[in-house]
């Protein structure tokens, strides 16, 4: 039955549409299991029914012209249970709906099987007896498992647009469903993003010359510099400081000594210059892989991406000028920011990606210009949508292809809306950042991009709220020495003065395990990471806060962050190195002042620990981003539940009030940087919860602001009291959706006024 199941799954994928998918799904489970008649039944938008696709069994005729209704019959009892029923005598059953049309009254067992996709019921799948018998449990586990294969099938379909030659589904539906990257909503032609080079195809094989390997080798990464370097400069005039950065960071691992010198040690060893730089790629990559942070993790396509390039500058493979529609939006299965930096910024209007999330790089940049994102959108057919009209929905994560009139006709009206929108939140700037009842809330910056001081005059801007300061430790190949890490925090430091820089100390471990320092758990979540590794390996943690100080003197802006703190004697051990390193300092002769020190509450411990942490600190900031991972046992970072990820959940809601309350018994500032902070439906909670400040995203700077500006505390916390007495998130957050289109700002969160 295994082989049985094997051979179908194999060959429903490779079936050329779903027309055929469905013909091989009835014919071959006929075939396969002691049934006389299989069946599917699709949902049809118009009808709000269950229009039979395609059958084997039943009267062909049939197909396409029979719709049962929703809520009633068999099949609409096991779309509406979504599990599977299984019966010796279907007429039998109070629910079943006799049509004659099919020839099915001859039938008595039934097996019907909901075909589901990302928890919505797209249809059934039918099998049938003459005979009165029930299905054993190991057709009912066959027939499940076929269903769960043709989920997939139906989902590209509805996408495409093959369902309108089955009659199943309006033109208008369509659409696929992804992670918002960047908000907005744009239409355009789609153009696929084609890799430059296979890396995987590329064979071993031995060179005897290793000399001409090596220049060859060394000339293809001098090329692709040269090509970093001019898209860098086309677009420093277009987007930020902050995301010139991406391309830094690219040429940084160029011009770093681990990359080129291990593909060259392979080469010394007898491997040719392309197969050795598939084993260091392949090994970089890895690594980031592996990383916990999604922000980090994401960097493993643009090492993938420049190991492609340099192969193409070897194999002299070069590519002819992309012809780019005037409404470009770029399409692939891994999208990298510098193919997405190669197309001409006056014409790229959005980016549809596969795989990725809103914290990938080619996200980052996206916001940056100002371009619609969708990442991870389900069954993307990448391969056929080159030229095709898309509409990117940057809002609800949503791709449409080949859209109805009706609905571009909407999404223009929208887009429309919007550009209304974005003119009336610009002519804030300049305005303080305070309720409507005269409470000041300062916006800060989350940042952690080498050099990054680009958004120093941008009068929105506070301060730096979170500093990540682990990437200038991963592009090398060893911990960077104390001066190389004072001279980078001194450029931030310098750039923002006299407003504060909060410095988040080194947060590796787990699974974002530094290339010379790898780091290999079971449970890497729970594992050996942040603070922990600081007090195993103080060494690391000393000069790291020795660099600090020293790049704060003169300038007294500095505040440093301990990360992932779970218990008071971590804090402890911890200050107490910081008030070492401050007194090494100056007994050695340097100027340094002892810098405000605070805790970053992202640990559910830490949150019954508040009071005794926030005697002690002083200052704290939220991360949102773990501590609902954590108080909700979600992995964020796993597709299958990663919208249980919910950080409007009234569980979270209540730890932060808890957290916030704590605080306040000891009278310490407490801000947010989580992504949280930067999402205008969470502002009016944050707000009635009484943080001090929010640090966030530039992208989200300006819309936080309008929402500030726009309610008084003493509504913001009747807003937040209501909220804490809800039971689930999306309770929450269609309860904030109403609220702020009370407050006409629901263009905000969606498309549209």
């Amino acid at each position: 039955m295994l082989e049985t199941l094997h051979r179908i799954v194999k060959k429903v994928n490779a079936a050329p549409d779903l027309e055929k998918a469905l013909r091989t799904i009835v014919l071959m489970v006929k075939r396969a299991i002691d049934c006389d008649a299989c069946s599917v039944y699709l949902i049809d938008a118009n009808s709000r029914g269950y229009v039979l696709a395609a059958t084997e069994g039943l009267r062909r005729e049939a197909v396409g012209n029979v719709v049962l209704p929703r809520g009633r019959g068999l099949v609409g009892l096991v779309a509406e249970r979504a599990e599977p029923l299984n019966l010796s005598d279907a007429p039998a059953h109070p629910r079943y709906l006799r049509i004659s049309e099919t020839g099915e009254t001859r039938y008595l067992g039934f097996l019907g099987v909901p075909i589901i996709q990302n928890r919505k019921v797209l249809g059934v799948l039918v099998v049938r007896k003459k005979a009165q018998r029930e299905f054993t449990e190991g057709e009912v586990a066959f027939v499940f498992t076929l269903a769960a294969q043709l989920a997939g099938a139906i989902t590209f379909a509805q996408a495409n647009g093959e369902l309108d030659t089955l009659k199943t589904t309006s033109r208008g539906s369509r659409f696929l469903e992804g992670s918002p990257g960047s908000t907005g909503v744009s239409i355009g032609q789609g153009v696929v993003a084609y890799r430059m080079a296979d890396l995987d195809a590329i064979p071993d094989r031995t060179t005897e010359d290793i000399k001409a390997e090596c220049q060859a080798f060394r000339s293809a990464v001098t090329a692709v510099k040269d090509d970093l370097h001019r898209l860098r400069d086309r677009l420093a005039e277009e987007i930020t400081a902050e995301d010139i950065a991406l391309f830094d960071a690219l040429l940084l691992m160029l011009d770093g000594d681990t990359l080129v010198t291990e593909t060259i040690a392979l080469i010394e060893q007898g491997q040719w210059a392309p197969g050795a730089l598939r084993r260091s790629i392949a090994a970089h990559a890895q690594v980031f892989d592996a990383m916990e942070d999604v922000y980090l993790r994401e960097r493993a396509s643009d090492v993938r991406d420049l190991g492609r390039r340099i192969l193409m500058h070897l194999q002299s493979d070069r590519q002819g000028p992309v012809q780019y529609p005037v409404a470009t939006i770029l399409v692939g299965e891994e999208v990298s920011a510098v193919q997405l930096a190669e197309v001409p910024s006056d014409r790229l209007v959005g980016v549809a990606s596969a795989s990725g999330s809103s914290s990938s790089h080619v996200a980052i940049l996206a916001r940056a210009m100002g371009i619609p994102a969708v990442m991870g959108a389900t069954n993307l057919p990448v391969g056929r949508v080159e030229r095709r009209e898309l509409i990117i929905d940057g809002y609800r994560g949503r791709v449409y292809i080949s859209p109805s009139p009706a609905v571009r006709s909407e999404y223009e009206r929208l887009i429309e809306e919007e550009r209304e929108l974005t003119a009336e939140a610009e002519s804030l700037r300049g305005l303080p950042a305070e309720s409507t009842d005269g409470v000041a809330f300062p916006l800060f910056l989350n940042t952690g991009l080498v050099n990054e001081t680009g958004n120093a005059n941008n009068e929105e801007i506070a301060g730096i709220g979170l500093y990540r300061t682990e990437l200038p430790f991963m592009v090398r190949d060893r911990f960077p020495a104390e001066s190389v890490q004072a001279a980078n925090y001194r450029r931030v430091l310098q750039a923002f003065a006299p407003r504060p820089v909060i410095l988040r100390t080194l947060d590796i471990g787990g699974d974002k395990p530094l290339p010379y320092f790898p780091i290999r758990e079971q449970n890497p979540f729970l594992g050996w990471r942040g603070v922990r590794i600081s007090l195993s390996h103080p060494e690391i943690f000393l000069t790291q806060v020795r660099a600090m100080l020293c790049a704060a003197a003169g300038l007294d802006n500095l505040q440093i962050m301990l990360p992932m703190i779970s218990s008071v004697s971590e804090f402890d051990e911890l200050e107490m190195l910081i008030k070492r390193a401050h007194d090494e300092l100056l007994e050695e002769g340097h100027a340094v002042a002892m810098p405000r020190i605070g805790v970053m509450i992202e640990v559910p411990s830490a949150v019954y620990m508040i009071e005794e942490l926030a005697r002690r600190v002083d200052f704290v900031s939220i991360g949102t981003n773990d501590l609902t991972q954590y108080l909700l046992a979600v992995d964020r970072n796993n597709s299958r539940v990663g919208k249980l990820c919910d950080d409007l959940h009234p569980a979270v809601l209540r730890a932060l009030d808890q957290i916030v309350q704590g605080v306040r018994v000891h009278n310490r500032p407490v801000g947010v940087c989580g992504e949280l902070a930067g999402n205008p439906l969470a502002t009016v909670l944050l707000m009635g919860l009484g943080v001090d400040s929010l640090s966030m995203s530039v992208s989200s700077l300006m819309k936080v602001k309008w929402v500030v500006r726009s309610v008084s505390v003493a509504r913001a916390r009747q807003l937040l009291r209501a909220a804490l007495r809800m039971e689930d998130a999306q309770q929450v957050r269609r309860y904030m959706e109403e609220v702020l289109d009370d407050m006409g700002l629901g263009g905000l969160v969606r498309p549209g006024r």
